[in-house]
């Protein structure tokens, strides 16, 4: 498949959805993030209609903490036209990296995967194809960032995921890590089932084999990993729909 032609919809999204969300209590003492209210609607809505309305027809949720509210709440995912499916942690969280490789099964020979606090308006398909023309086992998302939206955590020269680190910082890192990312199933192969990891871990293996390529985007984006972050995100969401309904 080459990669100017290819269905976009064929590319299943793991969204990692299955942590405490600690930086948000006490909201997330009783509710999963997902769940949190935000322009009068559930998180999770708003990111599975941006997904939909981008061309994504199969979302995979990997879930861990107060997953079996999310659940009930979306169920098969019909109501936004996809087709949703649920991978739990089980009775330890797996984090990131870990409940991904549990998803497996569900995602196929290729897969995005995307921050459950991360809401990206932005083009899906171009770091599709950034990632089939890589020839690359994963392809992350980068934003110039220069610290303005969060910390900066990749060196990215010349096209090229040099380094990634969200402890150890240095200078050059002035992209961050957009918060999506595509990959073949392979990158995780070398990583034990069942056992807890993060997809940073994943990343940065990826780079230090070369087989991590980078796609840089200009839009900035928007979160709720954080109470500032959940406010803005509510106020712009806000003032879409009022500019819908006048």
């Amino acid at each position: 498949m080459s990669a100017d032609s290819f269905d976009l919809g064929s590319y299943p999204m793991a969204i990692l959805a299955g942590g405490l969300a600690t930086r948000l209590r006490p909201i997330t003492e009783k509710i999963p993030k997902a769940l949190i209210s935000v322009a009068g609607q559930p998180f999770l809505a708003h990111q599975l209609r941006l997904l939909h309305h981008a061309g994504i027809r199969k979302v995979v949720l990997c879930v861990g903490y107060r997953g079996e509210m999310i659940e009930k709440e979306f169920g098969d995912g019909s109501r936004f036209g996809l087709k949703l499916t649920y991978s739990f942690d089980g009775p330890e969280l797996l984090g990131t990296g870990g409940a991904l490789k549990k998803a497996l099964p569900l995602l196929g020979r290729r897969f995005f995967v995307l921050y459950g606090d991360s809401y990206l308006p932005i083009d899906y398909a171009a770091p599709a194809r950034a990632f089939l023309a890589s020839g690359k086992l994963g392809l992350m998302t980068v934003l110039r960032n220069e610290g303005r939206w969060d910390t900066s955590n990749v060196r990215f020269e010349d096209g090229a995921i040099k380094s990634y680190d969200k402890e150890q910082r240095i200078p050059e890192m002035r992209y961050i890590d957009y918060g999506l990312g595509v990959l073949d199933p392979i990158a995780l192969s070398r990583w034990p089932a069942g056992k807890a990891f993060n997809l940073a871990d994943v990343y940065q293996q990826l780079i230090a084999q070369g087989e991590l390529a980078g796609y840089e985007v200009h839009q900035r984006f928007y979160e709720i990993g954080s109470p500032e972050g959940l406010a803005e995100l509510d106020a712009m969401l806000r003032a879409q729909q009022l500019s819908a309904t006048t």
